[in-house]
């Protein structure tokens, strides 16, 4: 969910937890203090915090694992339930040292090991590394478009976890296809938005001016302020 009325939405419709994030149509980013205390103080289910520095891969520098773990002691300092994070090596295994950072960082709070999870080259090996690391659960699609799709490999992971893990299954599910995922799977928790579009209220519309970007970055690739472009701009206005 990315705002407090999809969180309450979530709720009234009978979800047992609740995953909140920020531009959700990048992938997700850690929400706002505002948003998470906000939606804190309303709903009564048990709330998780994602917490991503920024859209694209899941490759980070030392200053975005200290802005994550800034946001870490934000989540924990309002008690919620756990937070949603992952982090991988240029390679595309688990980061296990970033990973340590961040589960030192959650205590006691509970931690899912997001989707990152379907960008890894070996998705046993990677299971097996978090559940060393005491990762209580990963939310996968089985490394497929959809978890549907990925039935078979949600299978074989969750077999592997047994009890020492949780296999979330994620990713394209809807009430059509729930139980057949859940089926095939075996998998005991499902993760879904179950979202629809909603049309703005706003009766005065400037519909030739555009904040959203029709084509966001591929998930390879980032759009990044570069300071000689901001130095070409300064220069342009120094010979003004």
């Amino acid at each position: 969910m990315d705002a407090i009325d999809a969180a309450m939405e979530a709720e009234w419709g009978g979800a047992d937890r609740i995953e909140l994030c920020g531009e959700l149509l990048q992938g997700g980013v850690t929400p706002s203090h505002g948003l998470i205390e906000a939606v804190w103080d309303q709903v009564s289910i048990p709330l998780f915090v994602l917490i991503r520095p920024r859209a694209g891969d899941f490759l980070y520098t030392a200053d975005e694992l200290d802005v994550m773990e800034r946001d870490i002691r934000v989540a924990r300092s309002l008690h919620v339930d756990g937070i949603v994070a992952g982090a991988l090596t240029t390679d595309g295994d688990v980061d296990v040292g970033a990973m340590r950072c961040i589960l030192d960082a959650a205590r006691p709070m509970e931690v899912t090991f997001h989707r990152a999870f379907d960008f890894v080259r070996n998705q046993d090996a990677a299971l097996d590394a978090l559940i060393e690391l005491g990762v209580q659960r990963v939310l996968t699609s089985g490394g497929a478009p959809t978890a549907l799709q990925g039935a078979e490999s949600l299978a074989r992971l969750n077999l592997r976890a047994g009890s020492d893990l949780t296999v979330m299954a994620g990713g394209g599910i809807t009430a059509t296809n729930v139980a057949e995922v859940v089926r095939r799977s075996g998998v005991r928790e499902v993760h879904l938005r179950a979202a629809e579009r909603v049309p703005s209220a706003m009766r005065h519309r400037r519909r030739e001016r555009l904040l959203s970007r029709r084509q966001p970055p591929a998930d390879d690739e980032r759009v990044v302020t570069r300071q000689a472009l901001v130095r070409e701009v300064r220069g342009a206005l120094s010979e003004t």
